[in-house]
């Protein structure tokens, strides 16, 4: 009898928590976004976890949480991959915390395989590509940090990189990860007195740089007196010029310093997750540039999130050419090392990229909306020369692709006949293998995106993120065929809006909630270097990153950029 009721005890309390739970899934279940497909016309399903009595979204690409439990607002919108807890680590990788745990995953898995390469100048002419392996760098990488702490510069010292994109600028971006040196990449764009600025304001006690950038060093040596060492890559020993003992300076070749490092390695000095990984310097309201400052944890909950919907393989191939000062490539190298890609680098002149591309026929394609725009507008321009039967073919071609897409055929071969006949000449213009594009940085037209998609299959997706998130806040998920956005958050943040009375921006605006774009997470950076007051003026006392972008919720939880924000900094 004590087993019967016992019995009878549990199967009622069961009875109780499953109308308990329905319940609570209908109230939830009213708060809850359209769901991702294009038309909007599915709604996001809720599921009970059988285990923890979990919520969870079964569709759409956001969620939608209350920001505090006690006010009742639903305003908190997270990805619908990783909705109860923000990803700060790589799943099947949990032990990667920092950067060099990252790369000597990388070097360990794909030691023999492809990594950094270059083109090679036979004669004069420049011939194919020639590579460098993970194990290669990884020696190298360990030279070039060994031959730092041979020469004295202590554990946490700032590094400069002043030059522009090539496999050493990979190397010793790793040497600083591995030894816990701080890098700090210098770049031109902001003119050579924000050079100067930024070496004493960080304190650099190092910089790399070419011969080109050294002349804009040596013009003001006697203004940083902070610099103890500068390495000249793609120096020759004997050119390097002397300077006077009382600047305290040492100029040497890239080259000697490998060697002496290579003579005398030191043990890794591995770096803590919360660590200083990097400075990044952006330009300031008032001309002055602000070093936002990113720990080990925040590049690596970015790049983790963010491969959660976009992954690469170790047969993949990327061209290198955007500024890997700016934390768009920077994202980019950290997610295609723990992949194994290879990457082949341009030869440092635009004018030259497209037989860069022609020549390494990149599998990954990442750039911004000017160069997008170029590639649209020229081919265009192409189409509409040629005349005759060649544009109607086009034409033809191109809107029975649309028609597909539309109707909701996989964008990459819906019509293989059109593909052979008109597209792949197209797509040759990138080498002809791009499984995925990517576009960051400024808005990319729906018009333009179109066509990318169009004309050049596989993945095209658009982001949205800056320096101060280590890079990606929200991006396009694989499947989206809806444009005009930036998609929904990074699995490692969320993100809120908030009112802008001021502009006529609120959260209870119809048809959708718009507002500034506010985001919060594992990948928000720890404040401007030396700069209290205008972290502040960024970050809120509830960990919230003010953006100043002006953002608006499309059905399924999708995040639009609609403007900007010119608060005072």
């Amino acid at each position: 009898m004590n087993e019967a009721w016992a019995r009878h005890n549990k199967e009622e309390r069961h009875a109780m928590d499953s109308s308990a739970a329905r319940r609570r899934l209908r109230a939830i279940s009213g708060h809850l976004r359209p769901a991702g497909d294009r038309d909007c016309d599915r709604y996001s399903q809720l599921g009970t976890n059988a285990t923890a009595c979990e919520f969870v979204s079964e569709q759409g690409y956001s969620v939608v949480l209350p920001e505090k439990l006690q006010t009742g607002k639903w305003n908190v919108y997270r990805s619908a991959r990783s909705p109860l807890k923000l990803v700060t680590r790589f799943p099947e990788h949990p032990d990667i915390g920092t950067l060099h745990d990252n790369f000597e995953y990388a070097v360990e898995t794909f030691r023999d395989y492809k990594y950094l390469g270059t083109r090679v100048r036979v004669d004069g002419t420049v011939g194919e590509y020639k590579w460098m392996t993970y194990g290669e760098a990884g020696t190298s990488r360990s030279a070039i940090g060994s031959g730092l702490v041979y020469r004295g510069i202590p554990k946490g010292a700032c590094v400069g990189l002043y030059f522009i994109n090539r496999p050493e600028w990979i190397i010793v971006d790793h040497a600083c990860s591995a030894y816990s040196y701080i890098s700090v990449p210098l770049y031109d764009t902001l003119g050579p007195d924000a050079v100067q600025y930024i070496v004493n304001h960080a304190a650099v006690q190092v910089i790399f740089c070419v011969p080109q950038t050294l002349s804009i060093l040596l013009s003001f040596l006697s203004q940083i007196h902070c610099v103890r060492l500068i390495v000249v890559v793609g120096g020759i020993d004997d050119n390097m010029p002397s300077v006077p003992s009382t600047t305290g300076v040492e100029i040497i070749t890239y080259s000697k310093l490998h060697n002496q490092g290579h003579s005398n390695l030191q043990p890794f000095r591995p770096p803590k997750p919360e660590d200083v990984a990097t400075l990044c310097y952006t330009s300031g309201t008032t001309g002055t540039p602000k070093g936002a400052v990113l720990t080990h944890e925040n590049l690596i909950a970015n790049v983790a999130g963010a491969s959660l919907s976009t992954k690469f393989c170790p047969s993949d191939v990327y061209i290198s050419y955007l500024p890997l000062a700016h934390i768009y490539e920077r994202a980019n190298q950290i997610s295609l090392a723990h992949f194994g890609a290879a990457v082949g680098f341009y030869q440092g002149d635009n004018l030259k990229l497209m037989d860069d591309i022609a020549a390494l026929r990149p599998t990954i394609f990442a750039s911004v909306p000017r160069l997008y725009n170029r590639i649209y507008a020229g081919i265009v321009n192409a189409v509409k020369t040629s005349g005759g039967l060649r544009e109607r073919l086009f034409n033809a071609a191109y809107n029975a692709k649309k028609r597909a897409i539309a109707n909701g055929k996989t964008c990459k071969n819906p019509y293989p006949m059109w593909d052979k006949l008109v597209f792949n000449k197209i797509k040759e213009k990138l080498g002809g293998r791009v499984r995925i594009m990517t576009s960051g940085a400024s808005p990319l037209s729906s018009d333009v995106m179109d066509f990318l998609r169009i004309c050049f299959g596989g993945m095209i997706l658009e982001g949205y993120g800056m320096t101060e998130t280590a890079c990606v806040i929200s991006a396009m998920d694989e499947g989206d065929l809806l444009t005009g956005h930036v998609g929904s958050p990074n699995p490692a943040c969320e993100i809120k809006l908030v009112d802008v009375p001021e502009m006529s921006y609120t959260s209870d605006d119809q048809p959708y909630p718009r507002g500034e774009i506010c985001v919060r997470g594992p990948i928000i950076f720890q404040g401007y270097y030396k700069d209290d007051v205008q972290t502040k003026e960024v970050i809120d006392e509830n960990g919230w990153l003010h953006t100043g972008d002006i953002g608006m919720w499309l059905p399924g939880g999708r995040l639009k950029i609609i403007d900007r924000y010119l608060f005072e900094c």
